[in-house]
């Protein structure tokens, strides 16, 4: 749900999803941050010890955790080889040469844990660096931040692939269970953030992840304790489509994510990106992936990139392509607005009488997903596919989705129709039937 804020109409589509509120005070606007990693990441004492933000450039301006457009995140997850459970850490964010207000819990690791972290951006461009002490560090723990000299932009991840590929081992072995998704109260199984009925031009982006904020500017993982002891202190989070589905879209629907233990926090469990992908990956047969027009996998010149593309959908545990064309825009475009505005019409009760995730762009979560729907279809270009937008959007004077309007076509448009428009494009895919729905179950899912 990451914005590239390079025009208007990006900026309109921008999920600013500020989960519980954000710090007040806005700094200097520059949108490109490095994250200063510690040593040793991937073990007990490095997760705990703090990420530090710093301008990539220094001449653009500072960057500081807490200025809203500029905040970044961390999450780990942590596999246990012997009980073949995943718990989840939320290592902390500071401003470089600052200390936080309460230090982070040290996590208890079992025993030859598989841990892997992932990361978020409120800004543009985060770049993952090391202090010169340390300088392999990135290499050594398997970072990945995009190709040379072109970053995904919001999203990078470290260790993923072993962490994946161990977690599904045990998942096809039976030692781990996936958590079936369960039905939604609008008559169909909840979604995931795999389903059409929700991404958006840059899905599986960003983190699930809150941080506090103390009156005095330092930062303290947000656990009961951090909480109860930091008077004053505020929430903030990270914008991510993992969010938007765990806080606002899954309740709503009376629908409930996969958590898992949270390490810094004893008794309390937290959704997680990991865990997101794991259960949408599962008893799911048709799937919404990461298309080659999405602006985190294009490359440094705004075209799109095989490499780029299969290094971030290794990152969440999503199939690799051999062409770009197995990874269609056209059919993303396509099935985002057909699954989309049909979900959301099913939905629109309960969407309506659900809060939106930013005030200042919808006023409530319905048109808050159809505002956001209209800027992914235009960021994606979707028109160029011969899409049609099936959303009509009403602002007030300050230009707050208020309303929306979704102009389903007749009936009979179906598979035919989609193949005919994507052949009309000129794009080849390896199943252009992509009017089948995501929010269906598979075989293997109860319904």
């Amino acid at each position: 749900m990451g914005c590239l804020r390079t025009n208007a109409a990006a900026a309109t589509a921008c999920l600013i999803l500020l989960i519980a509120g954000s710090p007040a005070v806005v700094f200097a606007q520059n949108m490109d941050c490095s994250i200063i990693f510690p040593a040793n990441p991937l073990t007990a004492e490095g997760l705990a010890a703090p990420y530090q933000l710093v301008a990539t450039d220094p001449a653009n301006g500072p960057c500081n955790e807490g200025n809203a457009d500029q905040s970044a995140f961390v999450q780990a997850a942590i596999f246990d080889p012997a009980t073949h459970q995943i718990s989840v850490y939320n290592p902390l964010v500071i401003d470089y040469g600052t200390q936080p207000a309460v230090p982070p819990v040290i996590p208890t690791l079992p025993a030859h844990a598989i841990v892997a972290l992932w990361f978020g951006f409120n800004g543009n461009n985060l770049t993952q660096r090391t202090l010169a002490v340390n300088p392999t560090t990135l290499t050594d723990n398997h970072c990945v931040n995009g190709t040379r000299g072109s970053v995904f932009g919001q999203f990078s991840y470290c260790n993923a692939v072993a962490f994946f590929a161990a977690v599904n081992a045990a998942i096809d072995r039976r030692l781990l269970h996936v958590p079936h998704r369960g039905m939604g109260n609008d008559g169909r199984l909840c979604p995931t953030v795999r389903s059409f009925s929700i991404v958006d031009q840059d899905q599986s982006d960003n983190l699930p992840v809150t941080y506090l904020v103390t009156p005095d500017g330092l930062f303290a993982q947000n656990t009961a304790a951090n909480v109860s002891s930091l008077i004053g202190a505020k929430k903030f989070g990270n914008p991510s489509d993992n969010g938007l589905l765990d806080r606002f879209v899954d309740p709503s629907l009376s629908c409930t994510p996969w958590k898992g233990a949270d390490l810094a926090d004893p008794g309390q469990t937290l959704p997680a990106l990991p865990l997101n992908e794991l259960q949408a990956r599962s008893h799911v047969f048709y799937q919404a992936l990461i298309p080659a027009g999405d602006p985190m996998v294009l490359d440094s010149q705004g075209n799109p990139s095989l490499a780029k593309l299969n290094l971030y959908r290794r990152g969440v545990d999503q199939p690799e392509v051999r062409w770009l064309g197995q990874a269609s825009t056209a059919a993303y475009c396509h099935s985002m607005m057909h699954q989309q505005t049909n979900a959301l019409s099913r939905r629109q009760t309960q969407l309506t009488t659900a809060p939106s995730p930013v005030a200042s762009l919808g006023s409530n979560l319905f048109t808050f997903m159809a505002a956001r729907l209209v800027g992914s279809y235009e960021i994606l270009n979707c028109e160029s596919y011969g899409v049609k937008n099936r959303v009509t959007v009403t602002t007030d004077a300050n230009g707050v989705a208020i309303g929306a309007t979704i102009n389903l076509p007749a009936a009979g448009g179906g598979r035919a129709s989609t193949a005919a428009q994507l052949s009309s494009a000129g794009v080849t895919t390896e199943d252009p039937s992509d009017d089948q729905d995501s929010d269906a179950s598979s075989n293997s899912e109860p319904n």
